[in-house]
Parts: C-alpha cells; structure tokens; sequence
C-alpha cells in the first residue's frame, strides 16, 4: 500500500490517554469515535470510510443509539483507525510492530535461539522448481479424478479439524495445477483442470473466510470466480457468488450478501443443468441476506423457495460434488438461522435443536457453530440456564477445530451475557471457556 493510501496514526498521547484505553477496553465505540474527532481531527464520515461503515451508523454509535459488538466490525475499526489489538482485546494486528522485531526479557536473558535448519535429505525448492520444467505431466481422466479425491477429503478434514493446517497443502495444489494449465491439452483435460483448480481456490478462500482473514478470502474466491468463468461453469460461479454474499453478511454489508447471491441466482438459472439442490441451497442463502436485513416478508418468501426447491430433488438428479452437503437437515438448521437472524428465536429454537440431533458427529465445526446459534435463539427467549447448557456443549467441538469463526461466534455469546455474569450458570460457561479455548479466554473482558 503507498504510504498516501496508509490510515492516519493516531497520536501517541491519545493511545495512552486513560478516557480512550478504558473506551476500548469497554468497546464504548461512541466515546471511542467522540474521543478520536476531538483528539485526532478525524470526523464522523472519514471513521465511516475508514472502518467502512455508512456514515449514518457512525452518527447513531456517536448518539448512543447503536452498539458495536460484531467481531469483523470491532477488527475493522481497529484496522481503520490503528487502534492497538490489545486495546480492544484482539490480536496483535499485521500492521503493529512485527512480534519477531520486539525484544522480550526471555531472549535478552537466554539469548538467541539458534535458527532451525531444515533436513539435509530435502531439496531445496528451487530445485524442485527445475525439475518440474523439465517433465511434462501426462495426465488423464484418472489424474483428474485423483485431484477431486484429494479435494472432497480436504473438505472432510476442514469439518473435522478447521483449514488452518490444510491451508499450505491446498494453495500448493491450487499452484500446483494453475502451472499444469500452461500447456496444451486435450479439451476434456485442459477443462477438468480448470474445474479442478477452482474448486481449489474456492476452498482456499473458505478456509481464509473460516480464519476470519476476509481480505485473502475474497481475493481466492475471485480467482475461483475467474477459474469456472473461463470454462463457462456457471453453476459453480453461482457457488462462489453463495459463498462471497456469506462472508458479506459477516462482515455487516447485508446489501453487498443480496447482491452477491441475486447474481448468484442469476448465474444458476442461466445454466442449463441447474439442479433443485443448487436452487434451494442459493435460495437459503438469499433468506440469510434478507435477514440481515431485517425485513421479514423477504426473508420468508426465500425460505418458502427454499423448500419448494428442495421438495423437487431426484435421486438422479447430477448434483455437483459440491452442493452434496446441503442435505435435509442443512436445509431445516439453515432455516432455524435465518429465523434466528430476524429475531424470530421462538421459531427458530425447534428446528435448530431437530437439525442438531442428526447433524454427523464428525463435524466438528458445523455442531459447535449449529449449537452456537442454538443457544443465542434459547437465551433470546430468556432460557438462561438451556442457553449456557447448549453453549457449553458447543465449546467440546469448537476446542476440536481450528476455527476462528466458531470461536467468534462464542465470544459472542459471552459478551451477550453480560447482564447476567454473575449467575452460577453464566460463571461455569465463562470457566469452561477459560479453560477449552484459551485463544479467546485471553481476550475476554474482565
């Protein structure tokens, strides 16, 4: 980034002004935002663009007639206006001072450690990089068939364990056949491995979206956007569009998630071999979009597609390999979300909970983050004691999953208890997250 485009500093003796660090140590973004025009001349509409929230938002967080406590929107504040991570309990940020480059007492006493070699026996890249120029791959139906193996059993372990240590596995496959597709090949081949290598890049940006790092995410979904529309996969461009109108809705920019899944929609019923699973799938995530919303008639209205899609699947139907996971009780779990996104917890509460008992237990994710949403529609209805039960539950798979997002999720769920810290059940959930997910524990108020 040139040094024009870099986010104002903020001066030294606000960071260490004792109104500010306890503002964001309370997260009272109104304070923090008057604080900041007062002390930093920075107005209402530049912290607008610079954290990329709509100016009105910032006038009513300023008036204290909305709160903050999206994780992504407390990150982009942070990034946008160079606040410390530590100061409003995040991590170090990639902008602050590099850890390596910060001197500590442990490595003034003990000195450096010695640098770790990497094993003799191992070529260097470059040479693997030489012997690759020298050999022409043959491939076949078989190899492309090889590649989609490996990629379902990428998606298997992203389930059980998270994408963190699946990422530098994937994005060296994801290169890996990205240079295959410099030569001639027969059609049939030259196409499958343009198929092959965006769904590589698509799981790449899901695994960057789950880390909650959204930048690479978009940046990987794109590619794979650019990948399917090379061959002309319209129905797997509308999966990447799904995926992108998702991370939108974390993000808090539910006009960019409706825009994104209608040209999703838009996508899939250009394609001739558009299947009901498809449909229903994209339906579910336009009732997700509408929610965010908050209008209720939309949001209804998608979920009724939804169904009416998901009423007409065949067992012959050729489904993508990809849209397999959108199952019956995805699609009932879905519609428990998106009710509970409108704040319709007594609706939602029943077919999360039904879609809960049959989810795999080998998904470790999907049930911290199905059981997650559980809680948040129990404790909306004032079900303290079920609410700190299921998350509770939650925390066992979430500890099993390298997950940023899950993890999020239940900080959330922290900080919504709030007015009711100092209940019995409320002490035991916060202990239990202290001690299976330290991560957050570390960042969680006093």
């Amino acid at each position: 980034m040139p040094d024009a485009d870099r986010p104002q500093e903020l001066p030294a003796r606000l960071l260490t002004d004792p109104e500010m660090i306890n503002a964001c140590r309370v997260r009272d973004f109104g304070r923090v935002f008057r604080l900041v025009k007062t002390r930093a001349g920075i107005y209402p509409s530049m912290i607008a663009r610079r954290c990329e929230l709509t100016p009105s938002r910032v006038g009513e967080v300023i008036a204290g007639r909305r709160q903050l406590l999206h994780m992504d929107v407390v990150e982009r504040i942070a990034d946008g206006l160079r606040i410390p991570g530590h100061m409003l309990g995040l991590a170090r940020r990639t902008w602050e001072t590099p850890q390596a480059l910060v001197v500590t007492e442990r490595e003034v006493s003990q000195g450096a450690e010695p640098e770790q070699q990497a094993p003799a026996s191992l070529p260097g890249p470059d040479v693997d990089s030489i012997l690759a120029l020298t050999t022409r791959t043959n491939l076949s139906a078989a190899t492309l068939a090889a590649f989609r193996s490996s990629i379902e059993d990428y998606w298997r372990r992203d389930d059980q364990h998270g994408g963190e240590a699946l990422r530098p596995a994937v994005v060296g496959q994801l290169r890996y056949v990205a240079g295959l597709l410099k030569e001639s090949r027969p059609p049939a081949i030259q196409n499958g491995l343009y198929g092959i290598a965006a769904e590589l890049a698509r799981l790449t940006g899901w695994i960057y979206f789950d880390a909650r790092q959204y930048n690479q995410a978009r940046a990987y979904f794109t590619e794979a956007l650019q990948l399917a529309k090379a061959i002309d996969d319209r129905q797997f461009m509308a999966n990447v569009l799904a995926c992108m109108s998702l991370q939108a809705t974390y993000q808090d920019k539910p006009a960019d998630s409706l825009a994104l899944v209608t040209a999703a929609q838009d996508q899939a019923r250009s394609a001739i071999d558009t299947t009901p699973r498809v449909l229903s799938m994209l339906s579910m995530r336009e009732a997700f979009a509408h929610a965010t919303l908050g209008s209720q008639t939309s949001t209804h209205r998608a979920i009724t597609e939804a169904h009416r899609q998901f009423e007409q699947i065949q067992a012959s139907d050729p489904d993508p390999s990809w849209v397999a996971y959108f199952n019956e009780p995805k699609l009932i779990v879905d519609t428990g979300i998106a009710h509970g996104r409108l704040g319709e917890a007594a609706t939602a509460e029943p077919l999360i909970a039904d879609a809960l008992r049959r989810e795999a237990h080998t998904n470790q994710r999907g049930r911290a983050f199905h059981a997650f949403w559980l809680a948040r529609t129990q404790l909306d209805q004032g079900k303290l004691d079920q609410a700190c039960h299921t998350a509770t539950q939650a925390l066992e798979p979430a500890s099993a999953v390298a997950s940023e997002r899950v993890s999020g999720h239940l900080r959330e769920f922290y900080d919504q208890l709030a007015p009711h810290r100092q209940e019995p059940v409320a002490l035991a959930f916060e202990a239990r997250l202290r001690e299976l997910l330290p991560p957050v524990s570390g960042s969680l108020h006093p």
